[in-house]
């Protein structure tokens, strides 16, 4: 079997850490301005750089997002961040735009080029034309299905291909929509979508009780939609969650060279869990850490993994060539857990811990390591003056000091079941 590459998301210079740590064998990120995340993006050219040094220190790669639609104000810019990329040694940019992939050729003319899922890369002849383009790696659309991908690698067996496993899934065809924009002014392409296909709407008032057409608009009635409206509710636009734990031996099978996490707006929390699943997984499918045969329950403790994070409920997209479901209800799932803490250091027999949210002392806890989970109990928590207390809270600066009945390693992230939360 193929080798294949697990690529995980960077939305902030921590999480990209956290991303590394927890088995992800490349990192993609980008600067707000140039990589479709305009918010939940704390990336600045400072923070790239040490992101590069980190991955490049842990062998790892990093993967530079510049996959806007530019327009001609955004060129200059563009440009300048390219010279400023070139003085780090980064390993490949992530871009759909043809003026930016020329920019590249110009400014990183060694540097790997992979196409956008933007781009709508969706049979075997768009493939082999960007081939010829100098592209080393096509990020396939999310619509392409198994057997698609089989065929593409069979007219393209050189070219590397990539592919979405996990995380969010846009309404839209690979992300182009225009919806954003036409209601917000704030443009999906240009990396700052408000998400509108999120929002909920009910029934707006008829001006003409004639009209037979149903008409919804959102919560803040600014927008009015004509719609058709099944059983189901007002939720029309609100796909769920990719999940694709279960088809990584296929995929890997198919010819897909790197398998990649969707989630630059999630936590650290997050991106750890769904990093380390994956990890088990794919070592597992390939034999290397895992004896061959133990797929299935590893998938299957996996898969319990990702059931316990928050999600709009899970589907396996266009990959078996089906409709991808949509969550008409707008419930979450997941939830049963609450991210509390992260463990920051070790101080003689005491863990560093940076609160989340409460922890109280008689909270039963589980510390989620890249190997495994641990239970531990809570014996002590001192303040950052030393002094013994019943709780920690999060949203400051300060650090705690715990005392459990094992120490942690550094690195390791805290939870308790929440229990503010219903089954669904």
């Amino acid at each position: 079997m193929n080798k294949v590459e697990l690529l995980a998301p960077g939305g902030s210079l921590e999480k990209m850490k956290y991303a590394i740590e927890y088995g992800a064998d490349a990192v993609y990120c980008g600067i707000p301005d140039f990589s479709l995340r305009v918010r939940i993006n704390k990336f600045d050219e400072k923070d790239i750089r040490r992101a590069a040094e980190y991955a490049h220190k842990n062998k790892k790669k990093i993967y530079i997002t510049l996959n806007i639609y530019a327009h001609n104000q955004h060129i200059p810019r563009i440009e300048k961040h390219l010279r400023f990329l070139r003085k780090l040694g980064i390993d490949g940019v992530i871009a759909s735009d043809p003026g930016i992939i020329n920019l590249v050729k110009k400014y990183l003319p060694k540097v790997e080029i992979h196409l956008s899922t933007q781009a709508n890369a969706t049979n075997w002849q768009a493939v082999k034309f960007w081939a010829d383009q100098g592209v080393k790696r096509i990020i396939l659309a999310r619509e392409v299905t198994l057997l698609e991908i089989k065929e593409i690698k069979k007219h393209n067996p050189k070219i590397e291909l990539e592919y979405f496993v996990h995380g969010a899934m846009c309404m839209s065809y690979s992300g182009r929509c225009i919806l954003s924009k036409w209601m917000t002014d704030r443009s999906a392409n240009l990396g700052d979508c408000s998400q509108p296909c999120r929002w909920k709407y009910k029934e707006a008032r008829m001006k003409n009780k004639e009209e037979r057409d149903m008409r919804v608009i959102e919560e803040q009635e600014r927008f009015e939609v004509d719609l058709e409206e099944d059983q189901h509710g007002t939720y029309f636009f609100n796909s769920k969650d990719l999940s694709l734990i279960e088809y990584v031996d296929e995929l890997i099978e198919a010819g897909v060279t790197s398998l990649k996490i969707e989630g630059r707006a999630k936590s650290a929390y997050y991106v750890a869990v769904v990093t380390r699943a994956y990890r088990k997984v794919i070592d597992a499918a390939m034999g290397s850490k895992s004896p061959i045969g133990l797929l299935e329950p590893i998938v299957k403790e996996q898969k319990r993994e990702l059931d316990g994070l928050s999600n709009r409920g899970y589907t396996t997209g266009f990959l078996l060539g089906r409709e991808p479901e949509h969550n008409f209800s707008g419930k979450n799932y997941g939830n049963k857990f609450q991210f509390v803490g992260e463990v920051v250091g070790i101080k003689d027999k005491l863990n560093v811990v940076r609160a989340h949210n409460g922890i109280f002392s008689k909270d039963k806890i589980e510390a989620i390591t890249p190997e495994k989970n641990v239970s531990v109990k809570i014996k002590k928590i001192y303040n950052d003056k030393m002094l013994e207390i019943g709780e920690a809270h999060g949203g400051h600066d300060r650090r705690y000091y715990f005392e459990f009945d094992k120490i942690l390693p550094m690195g390791s992230l805290i939870r308790k079941k929440d229990v503010t939360k219903k089954k669904l």
